[in-house]
């Protein structure tokens, strides 16, 4: 699967985007962030908080969102108005 990341989770993990093999247990988007924490430090940083919000094939989606089927997930910090 392709993940990409932006803003500040982009500069945090030095990476703009990657293609991961997921584990078969790995269902839901709280599943990739659960795997994505146990990989390094850093990404145990990065995910650990909560507050990455995530698109599946550009739509915002929820931590119990299933990921079948989907060929994007993205990772982005929370945006804000003003």
């Amino acid at each position: 699967m392709k993940v990409v990341y932006f803003a500040s989770l982009r500069e945090r993990l030095g990476l703009t985007e990657e293609d991961l093999e997921l584990p078969p247990e790995a269902r839901t988007v709280a599943d990739v962030i659960s795997f994505l924490a146990k990989r390094d430090e850093i990404y145990e940083a990065v995910f650990s908080s909560g507050l990455a919000r995530v698109a599946l094939d550009k739509r915002h989606a929820k931590p119990d969102t299933a990921i079948a089927g989907v060929s994007e997930i993205a990772f982005f910090p929370p945006m804000t108005g003003g």
